[in-house]
C-alpha cells in the first residue's frame, strides 16, 4: 500500500461525507430531544482566541468538516502505515479510534454553557453512538475502496 494523490482526494471526500452524516445525525437528535449534542459538535468555546468570536452555524460546521477531514486523513495514513487490508479489521480500527475520540471530547462540554451537562448520560450516549457510526462509516468507505481496488492506499 502506498500514499497516492487519488487516494488522498478520495479520503478528503470521505471525511466530508462522514462529517456531514455525523452532523445531520446529531442535529436530528438535538431537534428531537433538545439535548445539545449538535451544538457540542460545532462548539469551539474551549479553543483560546477562537472562542472570542460568535461564528454563524455554517462556519462552525466548516470547522467541524476540517476536523473530520483531518481525522479521515489521519486514519488513511494509519491504514497505510499498519498495512491494514482486511475489511473487518479496517472497520474496527476506524470505529475504535472514533469511539475513543468521541469519549475524549465529550468532557469539553464542561467549558461551555451552550452544550449538554457533562453528567448527562443520555447526551453522552447519543454523542458516542454518533461517533461510533461516524467511524464505522469511514471504515466502510475505506474498505469499499480497497475491495474495489480502484485506489491503492
Amino acid at each position: 500500500m502506498s500514499l497516492t494523490k487519488k487516494g488522498f482526494k478520495i479520503t478528503v471526500i470521505y471525511g466530508v461525507i462522514s462529517g456531514l452524516v455525523l452532523a445531520a445525525l446529531l442535529k436530528l437528535v438535538e431537534l428531537m430531544t433538545r439535548l445539545k449534542v449538535y451544538t457540542l459538535l460545532l462548539n469551539v468555546d474551549y479553543i483560546p482566541f477562537v472562542n472570542t468570536v460568535a461564528f454563524p452555524e455554517l462556519i462552525e460546521l466548516g470547522f467541524h468538516l476540517i476536523v473530520s477531514i483531518a481525522l479521515a486523513v489521519s486514519l488513511y495514513l494509519l491504514i497505510i502505515y499498519r498495512k491494514i487490508q482486511n475489511k473487518k479489521q479496517l472497520i474496527l480500527v476506524c470505529t475504535a479510534v472514533c469511539f475513543i475520540i468521541g469519549a475524549a471530547l465529550f468532557p469539553t462540554t464542561a467549558f461551555s454553557d451552550r452544550t449538554p451537562d457533562s453528567k448527562s448520560m443520555l447526551s453522552f450516549a447519543y454523542w458516542i453512538v454518533g461517533h461510533i457510526l461516524y467511524g464505522y462509516l469511514l471504515g466502510v468507505l475505506f474498505a469499499r475502496q480497497i475491495n474495489q481496488r480502484k485506489v491503492r492506499f
